[in-house]
């Protein structure tokens, strides 16, 4: 529990009149300016973590100011205070920081308005003292209060016209500001074009002199301006605790950009572009969540590329849905995709997805399955049962669905050779970041079985290797999210699924269901699937035109298959 100080001034004017009384002529004016010293953060990511919204809005302040002789102050809790308190920082260019009542305040807020140097302190609505005369509790323990300022306190009640003529500017009128909408509210304010933000719903507050209260002598500072952070750039979920904070970063000329409640970079497409586009020299991250997002400095770095995946962004899923085609390139004995030339093939995808865009919520993006390696009934010259693919022959595949807009999944059939090895030789296509990669352990074999004898499988660790090698290659090369599908119709094809890695965020790692035959079959294998299958995995279903009795319609797929895929493939 944060304790409270008690009230910070030794002297306190509360304004309650439209006009202010004019500075005394005979001061040097340069006495009266009052200093405010921007600072840009020292590190290219720093972390603005507090949980309390007291203690957040003192950490900002000491992130972009190193000096401010004039304040703004607001109560916590006062909705039009805040948001007009705001307001009146962006508008000064100087730090919000937030308060108790008008009784006392924080020790944060002490201890930075010390540091910074401040001499007045503009206390709106709830944050504003208690006028001369009136009780309080706190007044008769003054000697406790942990340490004092000898700022002056200007309290103005959280009305728009009151600040606007204490500001001595004009404040314009903005739409009232939705619940939530807060801090977007707060992001989108230009100090150079000042406006009055209030609550949507909220009663206008009653200037005090419709009140019939007498005018109270009291002004600002001039204050001179300061060097904006034009350089630097701050992240936000939103979340109404980061409201003075986001004031604050805007009053210091940075840039607030509200992430939609995500706190990986790499998942917001309007981030990712902004941060390639502006390349800030500062990323400042603002709240809690950021602080428990693991490899935020290396997500950061990821989505500073501004590269996008098919469908926007850098992670893949929530947000998209795959529609593939599956097969090799040269033959159509391997499935769909090698039944036509390439553009052919990606048109034929892209019908295929367009099925699916009117029955889901989310984008659908056309895809490729490509069998790189391909399980062969003699051992072949290098004794491996696998016949690996060019990576030349399968470079203008690859190439012409990336410059289409599809997504590509390189699959891998082993036999005795480890899927390490096999991945390794399609590096140059794996650096591509529209490419993913997908493991048969159907076509894995033991050192002296050989294909359609047995139905292969792979044992955990060799799939962890993988994860661990393909996640390496995708931040090494800032990448996105890359995709790693297992294929699986039968429990014992992957044992000891339950220790499957799945802590490396560069990719997101599928259980693909490959069953065929009748659909009451398929559906149990489904749901056996998922019963043994560990947390945070996506799901995908194959669909066969021959095989499948019968094959399922986009709109039997989406009915039927539950839970909804990510990825639909058919072959």
């Amino acid at each position: 529990m944060r304790s409270r100080a008690l009230p910070i001034a030794l002297t306190a004017v509360l304004f309650t009149g439209a006009c202010t009384s004019s500075p005394d002529e005979d001061q040097d004016p340069e006495e009266q300016a009052a200093q405010v010293v921007t600072a840009a953060p020292g590190e290219r990511l720093t972390l603005v973590a507090d949980e309390d919204p007291v203690a957040m809005a003192a950490s900002a302040s000491r992130t972009f100011f190193e000096e401010a002789g004039v304040v703004v102050l607001a109560a916590e809790g006062d909705a039009e205070g805040m948001l007009l308190g705001a307001s009146a920082a962006v508008a000064l260019g100087v730090p919000l920081l937030v308060g108790a009542d008008g009784s006392g305040v924080d020790d944060p807020v002490l201890a930075e308005l010390e540091r910074l140097g401040t001499t007045t302190v503009l206390a709106v609505g709830d944050a504003a003292p208690a006028p001369a005369g009136a009780s309080s509790s706190a007044s008769s323990s003054a000697s406790a209060t942990p340490a004092e300022t000898d700022a002056e306190v200007i309290g103005v009640p959280a009305d728009p016209a009151a600040v606007a003529a204490l500001l001595d500017e004009e404040l314009a009128e903005a739409e009232p500001v939705a619940e939530g909408g807060e801090v977007a509210a707060v992001a989108a304010l230009d100090p150079a074009e000042p406006v009055a933000l209030r609550p949507e719903g909220g009663d206008a507050a009653e200037s005090s002199t419709e009140a019939g209260e007498a005018d109270a002598e009291g002004s600002l500072p001039e204050i001179e301006d300061a060097e904006p952070l034009e350089g630097t750039l701050v992240l936000t979920t939103g979340t109404p605790d980061a409201l003075a904070a986001a004031a604050t970063a805007r009053a210091a000329g940075a840039r607030v950009l509200v992430t939609g409640g995500t706190t990986d970079p790499r998942a917001s497409e309007e981030l990712v572009s902004t941060l390639a586009e502006e390349d800030a020299e500062h990323v400042v991250a603002l709240g809690a969540g950021f602080g428990a997002e693991e490899g935020l400095d290396w997500k950061l770095a990821t989505a500073a590329t501004g590269t996008q995946l098919p469908g926007g962004g850098q992670v893949l899923f929530p947000g998209r849905m795959m529609v593939a085609l599956y097969g090799h390139p040269e033959t159509a004995a391997l499935g769909v995709l090698g039944e036509q030339p390439v553009e052919a093939a990606i048109q034929r995808a892209r019908e295929h997805a367009a099925a699916y865009e009117p029955l889901v919520d989310t984008t659908v993006v056309p895809t490729f399955e490509i069998i790189a390696t391909v399980a062969s009934a003699s051992a072949g010259p290098d004794g491996n049962y696998s016949a690996e693919g060019d990576v030349e022959m399968l470079r203008p595949w690859v190439e012409a669905a990336g410059e289409a807009g599809l997504y590509v999944i390189l699959d891998l059939q082993p036999g005795r050779t480890d899927f390490v090895t096999q991945a390794e030789l399609y590096r140059p296509l794996l650096e591509l970041p529209y490419v993913g990669l997908a493991l048969d352990p159907e076509w894995r074999l033991g050192p002296n079985e050989v294909h359609l004898v047995q139905i292969g499988s792979v044992e955990i660790e060799e799939v962890n290797r993988v994860v661990t090698w393909l996640a390496d290659l995708t931040r090494v090369n800032e990448l996105p999210q890359k995709l790693l599908v297992l294929h699986q119709f039968r429990v014992d094809m992957l044992p000891g699924l339950d220790r499957l890695d799945t802590s490396r965020d560069e990719l997101a790692i599928m259980v693909h269901a490959d069953g065929q035959g009748g659909q009451g079959a398929k559906q149990s294998t489904w749901q056996v699937l998922h019963r043994n299958a560990p947390e945070g995995l996506f799901w995908g279903w194959k669909n066969f035109y021959d095989e499948d009795i019968p094959m399922l319609t986009p709109g039997q797929t989406i009915e039927q298959v539950d839970p909804l895929p990510e990825l639909v493939t058919y072959q």
